[in-house]
This record gives structure tokens, sequence and C-alpha cells, in this order.
């Protein structure tokens, strides 16, 4: 079982910008854990529906292995938000 690292633009009233909020999904399929981010990141706001500066809406930024997931406590089908913070940690 691996996970991702995924980020997603996110446009909060309160911000000019959209900015990205990181998420970790212990999905083996890329697509899934991507879906899955943009669910979660959906509650904050609205998600950007075209690139900002170069940033796509949703981008894979890093695969999790298995030691990695056991290592940082991330179980399968489990999703992590990190906020606007980038996760060094996980990557």
């Amino acid at each position: 079982m691996t996970g991702w690292v995924i980020g997603v633009l996110v446009e909060l009233e309160d911000e000019p910008d959209p900015r990205l909020h990181y998420f970790a999904v212990g999905h083996e399929d890329r697509a899934k854990a991507e879906w899955t981010a943009v669910d979660a990141a959906s509650g904050l706001g609205g998600i950007a529906s075209s690139p900002f500066r170069g940033q796509e809406p949703v981008q894979m930024l890093g695969q999790l292995t298995p030691g990695r997931m056991k290592m940082l406590g991330l179980k399968p089908n489990e999703i992590r938000a990190f906020g606007p913070k980038l996760p060094r940690r996980w990557l």
C-alpha cells in the first residue's frame, strides 16, 4: 500500500489569491488520492478551476512508500490535512 502527498489550490473568502493546501492520502491509486484531497479541500473553500502562477489546481507532490507511511502513522484510506504550510517531513 502506498500513499500520496497532494496539493490543492483553494480559494478562500479572506484571501485575494488561491493558496495550496496540502494533504496526505493513504490510497494506492493516484487519481483516487487526488479526488479524495479535492473532496477534503472543498470543505475549506472553492477549488481553483485553472492554474494560478504556474501551479495546477490539483498536483501530486510525492509518493509515500509503505515504510514511510508506517513511520509517519498514515493508515490505508486515511487522509491528513496539513493546511497551507508545506509538509516537508512528509516529502
